[in-house]
């Protein structure tokens, strides 16, 4: 599902529900805290944005469209139902862009807050999604979701295209077995609190939830993901990203 146009709270709101069925309804009316849904995307979206200096990440518009509301939609047309996490200041914010999603106060941590999300739904399978990632196709969704419900744990990845070399030595590094790991990724959720559990037991930290699996000793198959699925970081990937939305809005 792609946005058109900029949409309003309202569009936004008739998007979702079309998107997520009788959850949708349910949410409005206020549910419990924990969910019933088979598969639930978990987007972590409680960035302060630091390095692009803009405020949250989230909030963020790029063709008059936040990358919350980007990224919800995506998910939408994949799993039953989505959790928002945002900094805790912003979750009134969050609520009234799109009220018929659900959310929850983010961690100090992408760590942290994924282990919130995680205790914010009973669903089977989870995909864990970055909202600073706001061009995710349905393909690459459906891909992921189904290896994680055939195998337990799965990532979008992508081949690396440049010549990698070693910082000091100049000497090349072989880049055939090396992927480029990107979200969203998509698990059974006991085996993805088993593995955050365990993570806070140790000390240990990763840079994303495959990595903690991994520690556990669980595989992780890696999936076809995307090149539009690159993560905005720098202010000239927003320019870049900006550009792409006007077309991906058109297509």
């Amino acid at each position: 599902m792609r946005l058109k146009d900029a949409v309003g709270p309202s569009q936004q709101d008739a998007k979702l529900e079309r998107g997520l069925g009788a959850g949708y309804l349910d949410l409005v009316k206020g549910s419990s805290s924990e969910s019933q849904a088979g598969t639930a995307g978990l987007l972590a979206a409680a960035g302060a944005g630091e390095r692009l200096g803009r405020g949250p990440k989230a909030f963020l518009r790029l063709a008059g469209a936040t990358l919350l509301e980007r990224s919800v939609t995506a998910l939408t047309e994949v799993v039953d139902e989505v959790i928002v996490a945002v900094p805790k200041a912003e979750l009134e914010r969050g609520q009234q862009l799109l009220p018929g999603a659900r959310f929850v106060a983010g961690g100090a941590t992408r760590q942290e807050t994924v282990f919130l999300l995680l205790q914010a739904t009973s669903a089977h399978l989870v995909l864990v999604h970055d909202v600073a990632r706001p061009f995710l196709e349905r393909a690459v969704g459906d891909r992921v979701l189904a290896a994680a419900r055939a195998l337990g744990a799965a990532s979008a990845a992508r081949p690396v295209a440049d010549t990698l070399i070693e910082a000091t030595s100049g000497a090349n590094v072989a880049r055939d077995e090396l992927r480029s790991v990107q979200t969203p990724q998509g698990f059974r959720r006991e085996l993805l609190l088993e593995a955050h559990r365990a993570a806070l037991d140790s000390g240990r930290v990763a840079t994303d939830d495959a990595g903690l699996v991994r520690a556990i000793g669980a595989q992780v198959e890696l999936v076809a993901g995307s090149p539009w699925l690159f993560k905005l970081t720098t202010p000239e990937d927003l320019a870049f990203a900006e550009s792409l939305a006007r077309s991906w809005d058109d297509e």
